[in-house]
């Protein structure tokens, strides 16, 4: 399955950056008879996702992926916004928002720990996540899935963001 989210990924961040975004996160999921695909997406400007902005991207890459037969078969679309509670896919992710606190699973065990939850801080191979006051190195490679925890303080940081963001456009 990696292998198809991998050639999806391939197809189509090149029409999204010509639309003006990027691609966060490609994952394939659901029944075998009609399987989901999740495109995740957000403006390359820094700004917010629309409703908008979700329907060109699904018609662009809806479009895409039948001429290239990317998955064969009857599948679902599903164009989102990363939110608030981000996925944390690329090491631009964990450069823009260290300092924030995350979940983190990874492929290995790291001093016998495959889950974490703690603040983390960007590092050139990887990041060092604190838990209970205990740091943790682990490398970009070793990491499974990660994301940005819900908490209020990330909610406040988000709207100030999206305040300036729209006065710079303003």
């Amino acid at each position: 399955m990696a292998s198809i989210e991998n050639r999806i990924a391939e197809l189509a961040i090149p029409s999204l950056m010509d639309l003006g975004f990027e691609l966060v996160r490609v994952q394939l999921g659901g029944g075998q008879s009609r399987p989901t695909l999740q495109i995740m997406a957000e403006p390359q400007d820094g700004s917010q996702m629309t409703v908008e902005g979700c329907a060109l991207v699904s018609q662009q890459l809806s479009a895409l992926l039948d001429v290239h037969d990317a998955l064969p078969g009857a599948y679902v679309l599903e164009v989102s916004s990363p939110g608030i509670d981000r996925p944390l896919t690329r090491v631009k992710d964990f450069e823009n928002w260290q300092g924030r606190e995350a979940q983190i699973e990874t492929h290995v065990r790291i001093q016998n720990r495959g889950r974490f939850r703690g603040i983390f801080k960007a590092r050139k191979d990887g990041i060092t996540l604190t838990q209970d006051g205990v740091a943790y190195d682990i490398d970009y490679n070793d990491i499974r899935k990660a994301k940005l925890v819900f908490t209020d303080e990330l909610i406040n940081e988000t709207q100030k963001q999206q305040k300036q963001t729209a006065q710079g456009a303003a």
